[in-house]
C-alpha cells in the first residue's frame, strides 16, 4: 500500500498541515501495516507533503536553484513514528540571504507547528561538503542523503562528491569513527545484555548498524552480511513500538514499557521481546568486531607496504603464520587454521583453535569459524581427554575467553558442542541485580572464576560448574533443581568420571547455598552450620563451592558481593569444615569485637543506646556498595528493632544489611545488652551526625518521637513516582532452620521504612526477635528473623502460620516503587 492508498481527501498532499497530520495518524494507527512497510509508506507520506511544501515556500520566495534533501535515518527512509525529520535545503548560492530565509521558514514551521521534531540546516554544496569534512557525524549523515524536492540535479552532484570525499578520506576517518562507537559503548553498555538499554545508542544497536553502512560506502572494509539486516529491522520494530505506546521520541527500552511494547509487537511477553533484542544487537556487535578488526588490518597493511617496498625494492612476502596448536596458526593478528588442518577428520580442532585464540589473547578469525562451523566432525560421546581440557582451558583463558565464545556462539558452534545451551542463550534476566544475559553470566562467572583456580585444588571443575551453575534457568521450575540434572548429563557427555561428575552436579545443585545462608541465617545456630556441611558432604566441595558463590557473585554485579558478605561466607565456610572434619559443633556466643564490647557496656552504664559511625575511607574494596557501619548498642528492651531502623529511615539512611543479636555481658558487669550492627548509606545528602541520630533514637524509645507519624507526614509531602508494580511482598517460614527460634523469610520490594513496618509487625504479634540477617539486592529486601515466643521457644505451627498472615498484611500497605 502506498502513501495515496490511505490518503482521504485532495488536502492530504498538499502544503495544509492538517491534511498530513491526519493521513499520518491513520497510518501509525493501521493495525494492518507495521515494520518496514509502514517505515517506507510514513517516509513516502511525508515526502509528498514536504514536495509540495517545497514547492510553495520556492514560488513565493522566487528562490530558484534550491533543493530539499533528507539525510539520516529520513534520507534511509525508516521514519518511526516520532522520529526527528533530519532535513538539508541545499542551494547554488546565488539567492539572496532574505530570500533563503523565506524559503526556509515556509518549510521549517509547517513542521513545528505539527509539534514534530526537526534537524535542519541551509548549506551550499561547498558548504555541505567543509562541514562534512569538520564534522564525523554531518558525514555520515550525508553519505545517506535522498533527494526529496526541487533541483535533482544539485542533490545527485552532493552525493557524488559527498561519497567521493568519504572514500578519499577514509583511512583518516575509519579510525576517528571506530573511536567514536568505542567511546558511545563505554557510555551507554552493551544492548544485548542491558535489561534497559538504549536501542539507538547502546553498543550493537541502530548506531553502529549505521556505523557499519558506513564503513561498507568507503570500499576499505565489509560487515559480515548474514542476519545483519533482519538484526536491524527487529531493532527498528522494537523502537516503532516503543514510540507508540509512550508517544515519545524515546529510544530507552525502560522496564515499565516493555510489557506494552511486546503487546504491540505481537509478542508472547516481554521476555521474548528482549530476547529478540539481545540476539539482534549480538548479531551487530559481533558484525562491528569482525568488521573494525579487517579495517586496521586493511590500514596496515596500507602504511606498511611502501616502506616494505622501499627496503626490499618489491612486492613484500604474505603474512607470517606463526603455530600456536596442532592445525592452529596466528596470522596477522588473529588465529585461523594451518594449511593443513582438516576440521572434517579432527573433532577438536573447533576447541584447540578457540583455546589457543583465548590463551594467545587474540581473536579467531571469521573465516577460521565459519569454515569450522561448515565443516568441523562432531565430537563424540563421551568427549575424548583432550576435548574435556581444550574445554578447561578455553574457559580457564580469563577476559580473553569472551571475544572468543561469542565468535563461536555467533555461529552456532556453542549450541552444537553443548545443546543445552540454547535454552539460555541470550535469555534475558528481569532483574536490576544481573548485570548480563543468562548465557553471558555464564561465561562472566567462568572468567571470574579463572582467578580463583589457585584457591583449589581441582580447577577443572570449578571452572565447568561455573559454566553450568545457571544452565537450569532455561527450564520451568527451580533453576537449581533442574540445572543439577542437566550439568550431570553435561558434565557425563564431555567424559568426567562418575565422582566428577556428581561434585559437579552438587556444585550446580547448591551454588546459592553459602550466599543465602550467610546473609539470611545465624551461623552461631548448629543447625545453620550442620545443614551446609550435610548439603555438601566433603571439605573438597566446600572449597570449590565457596570459590563458586564468590565467582557468582561478582560476575552478577556490584550488588550481589561486598567484603562485608565475603566475611559472613568465609566465617561459614570455616564453620562447615569444622563440622566436615569432625569437630562437634555447639551454640557458642558469637565473639565480640573491643569496640562492640565497649559499647554494649556503655550502653549497659548509662542505661541508654551508644552509637558509632565508622565511614569507609581507604576505597580498597571496589565491590563494596555499602556506604557506613553502625553500630548500635541499647540494654535489651522490647521495640528496639523497628525504632533504629524508624530513625534510620527518618534521617534518609538506606539500609544495605543489618545484623541483630543479643550480648550477654561478661561478670561483673553482667546483663544483657542488643547490638545491631548495620550498613547503611545517604539515599541522599551527607551522613547525619552519630549525635543526632543517638537524641532521636532516645526520644523514640521513651515514646515522645512519632516515628509511624512522622514517616506519614513526609510520605504524604513528597509523594514518590510511582513505577511499574512490584509483586507482593512475600512471608515465608523456612523449614528446619533452626532448633531454637522460628525462622521468618520476608521478600518485599526495598522502600524507606519497609524494615520499620517489619519490627513493628513482629513487636504487635508479641513475638521475640532474637536475630535479624537483613540484606538488600538492587530494589529486593531479603530478610530472615529468629524469633521465639514470650517464653524463648520456638513457635507452633499454628502460631507461625498467623505470623506469616500478620506480616504479609501489614507489608501490603507498604507504598509502591520510587
Amino acid at each position: 500500500m502506498t502513501s495515496v492508498e490511505v490518503s482521504t481527501g485532495a488536502n492530504d498532499g498538499d502544503s495544509e498541515p492538517g491534511g498530513y497530520a491526519a493521513a499520518r495518524l491513520r497510518l501509525l494507527t493501521e493495525k494492518g501495516r507495521s515494520g518496514p512497510p509502514r517505515r517506507a509508506a510514513l517516509s513516502e507520506l511525508t515526502d509528498g507533503w514536504l514536495a509540495t511544501l517545497f514547492a510553495g515556500a520556492a514560488e513565493g520566495s522566487g528562490v530558484g536553484g534550491a533543493a530539499l534533501v533528507a539525510v539520516g535515518g529520513y534520507g534511509r527512509g525508516e521514519l518511526s513514528p516520532r522520529s526527528d525529520l533530519d532535513l538539508l535545503l541545499l542551494h547554488d548560492g546565488r539567492a539572496d540571504a532574505g530570500a533563503l530565509a523565506l524559503l526556509a521558514d515556509r518549510i521549517w514551521y509547517p513542521v513545528w507547528d505539527l509539534g514534530l521534531a526537526l534537524d535542519h540546516s541551509v548549506r551550499t554544496p561547498a558548504q555541505a561538503r567543509k562541514t562534512a569534512g569538520e564534522d564525523l557525524k554531518v558525514q555520515l549523515g550525508l553519505l545517506d542523503a535522498r533527494h526529496v524536492a526541487g533541483d535533482l540535479a544539485l542533490t545527485t552532484a552532493l552525493r557524488t562528491t559527498v561519497l567521493a570525499d568519504w572514500r578519499n578520506t577514509a583511512p583518516r576517518r575509519l579510525p576517528e569513527l571506530d573511536e567514536l562507537c568505542r567511546e558511545r559503548a563505554q557510555r551507554q553498555g552493551e544492548l544485548q545484555y542491558l535489561l534497559e538499554g538504549d536501542l539507538k545508542e547502546a553498543r550493537g544497536g541502530l548506531r553502529d548498524a549505521t556505523a557499519l553502512r558506513a564503513v561498507a560506502a568507503s570500499w576499505l572494509a565489509d560487515a559480515p552480511r548474514e542476519g545483519l539486516a533482519e538484526a536491524r529491522r527487529r531493532l527498528l520494530d522494537v523502537r516503532d513500538a516503543l514510540h507508540l505506546c509512550t508517544g515519545r521520541a524515546t529510544d530507552r527500552l525502560a522496564l515499565q514499557e516493555q510489557d506494552a511494547v511486546a503487546a504491540e509487537l505481537g509478542l508472547l511477553d516481554a521476555d521474548v521481546m528482549l530476547r529478540q533484542v539481545s540476539e539482534s544487537a549480538r548479531v551487530i556487535s559481533y558484525a562491528g568486531d569482525v568488521t573494525w578488526r579487517e579495517v586496521g588490518r586493511v590500514l596496515r597493511a596500507r602504511s606498511a607496504r611502501p616502506r616494505l617496498r622501499q627496503l626490499f625494492g618489491g612486492r613484500p612476502g604474505g603474512p607470517e603464520r606463526t603455530p600456536l596448536a596442532e592445525g592452529v596458526v596466528e596470522q596477522d593478528g588473529e588465529v585461523g587454521l594451518a594449511l593443513a588442518a582438516r576440521p572434517e577428520k579432527d573433532p577438536v580442532l573447533v576447541l584447540r583453535a578457540a583455546a589457543a585464540a583465548a590463551e594467545a589473547g587474540l581473536p579467531i578469525s571469521l573465516h577460521a569459524v565459519r569454515h569450522l562451523a561448515s565443516t568441523a566432525k562432531p565430537l563424540p560421546t563421551p568427549w575424548p581427554a583432550e576435548a574435556r581440557d581444550r574445554l578447561v582451558s578455553l574457559l580457564g583463558a580469563g577476559e580473553s575467553t569472551v571475544p572468543v565464545w561469542e565468535a563461536l556462539e555467533a555461529e552456532g558452534l556453542i549450541t552444537a558442542l553443548l545443546p543445552d545451551w540454547e535454552r539460555v542463550r541470550c535469555r534475558p534476566q528481569r532483574n536490576a541485580v544481573h548485570t548480563w544475559t543468562v548465557d553471558r553470566h555464564l561465561v562472566e562467572t567462568a572468567v571470574r572464576a579463572s582467578h580463583l583456580t589457585r584457591r583449589v585444588h581441582r580447577p577443572d571443575l570449578l571452572l565447568v560448574a561455573a559454566l553450568l551453575h545457571d544452565i537450569g534457568k532455561g527450564w520451568p521450575g527451580d533453576h537449581a533443581v533442574a540445572g543439577e540434572t542437566i550439568a550431570r548429563d553435561v558434565a557425563t557427555r564431555i567424559g568426567f568420571d562418575t565422582a566428577d561428575v556428581a561434585v559437579i552436579a552438587t556444585l550446580v545443585r547448591h551454588h546459592l547455598l553459602l550466599i543465602e545462608t550467610a546473609t539470611r541465617r545465624d551461623l552461631d545456630d548448629p543447625v545453620t552450620v550442620r545443614s551446609v556441611a550435610d548439603a555438601v558432604g566433603s571439605t573438597g566441595t566446600l572449597e570449590l563451592l565457596h570459590a563458586l558463590t564468590e565467582a557468582d557473585a561478582l560476575a552478577t554485579g556490584p550488588a550481589a558481593w561486598s567484603s562485608w558478605r565475603g566475611s559472613l561466607v568465609a566465617d561459614l565456610v570455616k564453620r562447615a569444615a569444622a563440622v566436615l572434619a569432625g569437630k562437634p559443633v555447639d551454640r557458642e556466643p558469637a565473639a565480640v569485637t573491643a569496640e562492640q564490647e565497649r559499647l554494649a557496656v556503655e550502653a549497659h552504664r548509662t542505661g541508654g543506646p551508644v552509637l558509632a559511625l565508622r565511614a569507609r575511607t581507604d576505597g580498597s574494596d571496589e565491590h563494596e556498595p555499602l556506604g557506613v557501619e553502625l553500630l548500635v548498642a541499647v540494654p535489651d528492651q522490647p521495640g528496639v528493632l523497628p525504632v533504629t531502623a524508624g530513625v534510620l529511615a527518618l534521617h534518609r539512611l538506606t539500609v544495605r544489611a543489618a545484623d541483630l543479636r543479643a550480648v550477654e555481658l561478661p561478670d561483673p558487669v553482667g546483663g544483657s545488652v542488643l547490638l545491631l550492627d548495620w550498613r547503611v548509606a545517604a539515599a541522599y545528602g551527607s551522613l547525619p551526625q552519630a549525635a543526632r541520630l543517638r537524641a532521636d533514637l532516645v526520644r523514640a524509645l521513651e515514646g515522645s518521637l512519632d516515628i509511624a507519624a512522622r514517616l506519614a507526614e513526609r510520605e504524604a509531602a513528597y509523594p514518590r513516582r510511582r513505577g511499574a508494580q512490584a509483586p507482593p511482598a512475600r512471608v515465608t517460614v523456612a523449614p528446619s532452620a533452626s532448633r531454637h527460634a522460628t525462622v521468618i523469610e520476608v521478600r518485599a520490594q526495598d522502600v524507606p521504612g519497609l524494615l520499620h513496618r517489619i519490627g513493628h509487625a513482629l513487636e504487635s504479634a508479641g513475638v521475640r526477635v532474637r536475630s535479624a540477617h537483613v540484606s538488600t539486592l538492587g530494589s529486593n529486601a531479603v530478610d530472615a528473623f529468629y524469633v521465639t515466643d514470650a517464653r524463648g521457644a520456638a513457635l507452633d505451627a499454628g502460631e507461625a502460620a498467623r505470623l506469616t498472615g500478620q506480616l504479609e498484611s501489614a507489608l501490603g500497605e507498604v507504598p509502591g516503587p520510587a
